[in-house]
């Protein structure tokens, strides 16, 4: 929660609106290396060898100094090997992940939130260690090649590389990262004829997969159990082409009357082009009965659950129950504010990572360039509508009539941001409470049954396809 004062204002919300010193200067550091990136770095020309070196300036006086310095240099003579650039990767995402800790400082100072204490994360070991040298190597041959460079003969290097990591549990978390770059890299051959590329993005993956290959990097996170009461906040949904995800941000109270704290809680699976709106919940609900609550408003008691360092819960049915109701706006408004926050690990901690949730109260609505704008405690707070999800009755219309919100806090394009996750408004003189996932246990509402209708055929009429298939 965001403290609020007697008036019902932001308290700290000046913080979110000041400048941050130093992240203009990290952030144009990082976007001159993905600039480099774009281009590739088999044969940097001189203006271009001297940004790497302004690059490797950005971070003198770190542990990485050396590395990097040297990286940059065998860069700009086109001598670089694979150990250089893995240090020019470690040392973006040291750059972003600077970013990252002094925005999520001036969101604890804003929310008056603290960090539980983690216990050191033990790195376990076993990769297959030429698999990942095979990634190390395409990746770096990406690099070298730039996205302008971009043809199907680089990037279907990616294809037997995944085959072979596929089968590994251990080894599926970088498959996927892989096959997904490899995937959009593809749709977007050749490179030399994009007008437009997601440079960041692009970058952002390229980034993570070569850490990745590193041994003890791509390992399962360490988990404990937790035991309590989980009270909902409300859910993220997340959705692509071909797969959804529902990620329930909630506060657990521990049964044993620790500190209450921040976690989530993920469901994903994989979806047809065709399912859309309302008709997500289908595919997803069978494989989390915390939805249902989620969706009539109950709390879920959790018994060794497991759940890892940075909050997230590894759910399984057969260790939740479902429990007594809870209002979201009541736990948003007496719980939230006391519970303890977690930190990323350290290659997660990135800008587009920060998802606090917060609670927000008598703020001024206003629109302004066609977007909506919270002024809370006389500081404008922008509010993310366009990721309010289409399955479920929340529309930027219900946001612009509320009084109170329960949102994310994100940061994205320069700015903090919020994103509705439910609000309070008033109906035909009634207070009434509207929240994006109202939908996730099934509905009555005539827009939410006519999406789970059109889901239903849809799905049916594909297992009838597929069913043809196999018996031909």
């Amino acid at each position: 929660m965001v403290p609020a004062d007697p008036r019902g204002g932001l308290m700290h919300a000046d913080l979110l609106t000041e400048p941050v010193p130093g992240l203009e200067e990290a952030l144009a550091a990082v976007d001159g290396f993905d600039a480099l990136l774009t281009d590739g770095l088999l044969r940097p020309r001189p203006a271009q060898a001297g940004d790497l070196i302004a690059f490797a300036d950005a971070v003198a006086g770190t542990p990485l100094a050396t590395r990097v310095g040297e990286a940059a240099e065998k860069t700009a003579a086109g001598a670089a090997g694979e150990e250089h650039f893995v240090a020019l990767a470690a040392a973006r995402t040291a750059l972003l992940g600077s970013v990252h800790d002094a925005l999520a400082e001036r969101v604890h100072a804003a929310t008056g939130r603290t960090s539980a204490d983690d216990e050191p994360r033990p790195v376990p070991s076993g990769e297959a260690v030429n698999v990942l040298a095979a990634a190390r190597s395409w990746l770096c041959d990406l690099a070298r090649t730039g996205w302008r460079g971009l043809d199907h003969e680089i990037v279907s290097g990616a294809a037997p590389v995944v085959s072979a990591m596929l089968p590994d549990p251990s080894l599926r978390r970088l498959a996927v990262l892989l096959d997904g770059l490899a995937t959009e890299l593809a749709a977007s051959c050749p490179g030399a004829a994009l007008e437009r590329m997601p440079v960041r993005r692009w970058a952002d993956l390229w980034t993570r997969a070569l850490l990745l290959t590193l041994p003890g990097a791509a390992d399962v996170p360490a988990t404990d159990t937790v035991t309590g009461r989980l009270l909902p906040l409300g859910v993220d949904l997340h959705e692509h082409a071909t797969a959804v995800q529902a990620q329930v941000h909630a506060v657990l109270e521990p049964a044993d009357g620790g500190t209450a704290r921040l976690v989530r809680a993920s469901v994903s699976a994989p979806k047809p082009d065709t399912v859309v709106g309302a008709g997500l919940w289908q595919l997803l609900r069978p494989h989390m009965s915390l939805l249902a609550a989620v969706g009539e408003g109950g709390t879920m008691d959790v018994d060794g659950m497991p759940v890892t360092a940075e909050g997230d819960l590894i759910w399984d049915d057969a260790l939740a129950r479902a429990g007594e109701p809870a209002d979201p706006f009541v736990t948003a408004r007496v719980v939230l504010p006391t519970a303890a926050g977690t930190d990323p690990a350290p290659l997660d901690r990135h800008p587009a990572r920060i998802a606090t949730p917060v609670f927000l109260e008598g703020y001024v609505v206003s629109r302004e360039d066609g977007g909506l704008t919270f002024t809370v405690a006389g500081h404008p707070l922008a509010v993310d509508t366009d990721r309010i999800p289409a399955a479920g009755p929340l529309t930027a219309e219900n946001v612009a009539a509320s009084g109170a919100c329960i949102g994310l806090l994100r940061w994205d394009a320069g700015a903090f941001r919020v994103q509705p996750l439910a609000v309070e408004t008033t109906v035909r003189k009634k207070s009434l409470a509207i929240h994006a996932g109202s939908w996730a246990g099934g509905t009555t509402d005539k827009t939410g049954v006519k999406g789970e209708k059109a889901a239903t055929d849809a799905v049916a009429v594909l297992r009838e396809r597929a069913g043809r298939l196999l018996r031909a």
